[in-house]
């Protein structure tokens, strides 16, 4: 049976913990170090770093402010880790090259410097 949690609407949920980190928090994003006020401010998300939204801890210790670049940037880059978790060996997921485009650097930098 769901918790009482999780019978509020998504929407309210969001309000009540985005406000509740916003007096928590410095309004600077917590990755590009951004800072935003006024009209502003609703460019700032509240991220759970579990990726749980029904894990909303009093204290905020799941939460972190970032940007709507930020945030969606995260997202996109927990999404990839996902998919490449689940890549078997063989398979056609998950990198397929071997080319080290950055392989020879040193020794040519070496050279240079000789």
């Amino acid at each position: 049976m769901g918790t009482e949690k999780s019978k509020i609407p998504y929407s309210q949920r969001e309000q009540g913990y985005r406000e509740k980190a916003l007096k928590l928090f410095p309004w600077v994003c917590g990755r590009c170090a951004r800072e935003f006020s006024g009209k502003r401010l609703s460019e700032l998300t509240v991220h759970h770093k579990d990726h749980n939204h029904d894990n909303n801890p009093e204290d905020g210790s799941n939460w972190e402010l970032l940007c709507l670049y930020c945030h969606d940037n995260e997202h996109s880059r927990y999404t990839d880790n996902q998919y490449f978790a689940e890549a078997t060996p063989g398979s056609d997921k998950g990198p397929q090259t071997t080319f080290k485009g950055l392989a020879g650097l040193g020794d040519l930098l070496k050279n240079r410097t000789e």
